[in-house]
């Protein structure tokens, strides 16, 4: 009997976890990227079940612009702690100008500018001055890494202008993260367990307005539904994080991307398609039934 009741007790815990993959799920996705030219990670959760599929979802990926969440994190912990007001005003210096096609980096020097105006850019148009202007505003890499290690991740940091990161930017750019651990923190978000729930609204709604939904897994989203996403993009890396607010079963979807041979910026660009493929897959089976209203 002693045998009997040790047996169950040790099959139990693990038949437990084997019961939150979604099995049929997770057929499709290794179905679904076969013959990819790169490295590939994808984690899918299901928000009401808490059933899971994944592939090398603890593998770590270059962040790119999604290395804006974290920064957000650490912005509204300033926020949170009233070192810092979201509609209160800042100067834009020359000095902060990244290259590039940025809309800040127009910006007149000593314009005033108000700090929700740059979270704006930073999030919805991917805005590099923006960004890191503001990552300097949350204390640094330093600190926006400090925070995620107390919130349980350990592989999700900012790498680029962070002293002890810099063998880490070499091989993973501005961030690094694994889709399982960018998919843990909009759970958090979403559920409003960083910072505090007044924090987390503001993130989830400065998170619902992604201006690039053209190339990317959100474009296969019907319009009337409400997404929190971003997505970030290299030469070799394609990568995107989108928490769908399905009326039946909401759930996250991130893939991330790296080595990949096809590196044009174009619609038809090798990892931009198979995130659109997925992203159409899973919508189709999550939602089976939904009709635009």
């Amino acid at each position: 009997m002693k045998k009997t009741i040790i047996f169950l007790l040790f099959f139990i815990p693990l038949f437990g976890n084997a019961q939150k993959t979604d099995k049929k799920l997770q057929s499709k996705l290794e179905e679904a990227i076969k013959g990819f030219n790169g490295d590939i990670g994808i984690y899918v959760k299901n928000l009401r079940t808490g059933k899971t599929a994944f592939i090398n979802a603890d593998t770590i990926f270059p962040t790119a612009s999604i290395v804006k969440v974290p920064i957000l994190v650490g912005i509204m912990d300033k926020i949170n702690s009233g070192e810092l007001k979201y509609d209160s005003s800042l100067v834009y210096k020359d000095s902060l100008l990244y290259a590039g096609s940025d809309i800040l980096g127009s910006f007149k020097n000593n314009e005033k500018v108000l700090l929700k105006k740059v979270m704006m850019l930073m999030l919805t148009t991917s805005d590099n001055t923006a960004s890191l202007w503001l990552q300097s505003l949350a204390g640094t890499g330093t600190r926006i890494n400090e925070i995620l290690a107390n919130h349980g991740f350990k592989d999700t940091r900012v790498n680029s202008r962070t002293p002890g990161r810099e063998e880490n930017r070499t091989q993973y750019g501005w961030g690094q993260t694994t889709p399982t651990e960018m998919g843990m923190l909009f759970e958090k978000i979403y559920h409003s367990e960083i910072i505090s729930a007044t924090a987390c609204e503001r993130m989830m709604r400065s998170l619902g307005r992604n201006y690039w939904d053209v190339d990317e897994a959100i474009s296969m989203i019907p319009p009337t539904i409400e997404v929190f996403s971003k997505n970030g993009c290299v030469n070799a890396s394609r990568s995107e994080v989108l928490l769908v607010n399905a009326p039946n079963n909401p759930y996250i979807f991130c893939i991330f991307t790296k080595n990949n041979k096809d590196i044009r910026w174009t619609h038809e660009n090798e990892a931009w398609t198979m995130a659109r493929k997925i992203s159409k897959m899973l919508w189709d089976y999550f939602e089976p039934n939904f009709k635009p209203k």
